[in-house]
């Protein structure tokens, strides 16, 4: 399910995305020619598979615990931390418990 935010209204981020059982569930902030803002919630054990993007990424974690993977080297983050995806480098994400994030994409 994608569902945009609107513009000019106050949110808590953490309580913008709910969890869905099994799934991940993907709510666009902002989206236009020059990149993005999405919200994310990740049911323990889902993941997103290794892949690469040709924009850094950044992530920030708003609830619950995560592993990404950049170029083979495992990071745990958790509630409050945030790391950047560099372009063009294979990352990946596993739900070590129900988390929640924002990613972050800028082009150019």
């Amino acid at each position: 399910m994608t569902q945009k935010i609107e513009f000019g209204k106050t949110c808590t981020l953490k309580d913008s995305i709910e969890y869905a059982q099994g799934a991940t569930v993907s709510k666009i902030v902002t989206k236009n020619k020059n990149g993005s803002t999405t919200l994310f919630s990740f049911d323990k054990g889902q993941n997103l598979s290794e892949h690469s993007t040709p924009y850094d990424a950044i992530v920030m974690i708003i609830d619950g615990t995560c592993e990404i993977t950049i170029a083979n080297e495992p990071n745990i983050l958790s509630e409050g931390q945030m790391i950047i995806m560099p372009a063009n480098i294979p990352h990946a994400l596993e739900a070590i418990e129900a988390f929640k994030m924002m990613l972050i994409m800028i082009k150019g």
